[in-house]
């Protein structure tokens, strides 16, 4: 009998300095089965990214010492992060232009705005891009 599930093991890293936020999601991903890291500082973010441990990392734009955006453009630069694997979903609540949004997005694997979503609809976005 196969008692895994889509997110059985899968391990997430949440890039995220608002304690609230990050406890939020950390409690409705961890209930629905996931191992989630959570880190307050883009430049501790960055590095714990490229270790290249986790399937998704949840990336808030606005984190201290680094923007998300910067630490976006790291994980996608094949020579300072060869070969990442993991999904990079970002979390902002920040309004965007379209085409700042636009320019994010081709570099994401997802655009979350956290005002709109609640904890359990990420985790149901999640599994969707688990599928």
């Amino acid at each position: 009998m196969d008692n895994s599930s889509p997110t059985s093991n899968k391990k997430i890293l949440c890039i995220e300095d608002e304690h609230f936020i990050g406890e939020l999601y950390a409690r409705a991903l961890t209930r629905a089965g996931y191992d989630v890291n959570i880190v307050i500082d883009g430049i501790e973010g960055l590095k714990e990214a490229q270790t290249d441990v986790y399937d998704i990392i949840l990336l808030d734009i606005m984190v201290p010492n680094m923007t998300g955006i910067e630490v976006l453009k790291r994980l996608r630069d094949p020579t300072q992060t060869p070969n990442l694997r993991a999904k990079i979903i970002i979390t902002t609540n920040l309004e965007q232009s379209e085409e700042g949004r636009a320019a994010i997005e081709v570099q994401a694997d997802g655009y979350v705005v956290k005002a709109e979503i609640t904890p359990k609809q990420l985790v149901e976005f999640l599994n969707q891009l688990n599928a």
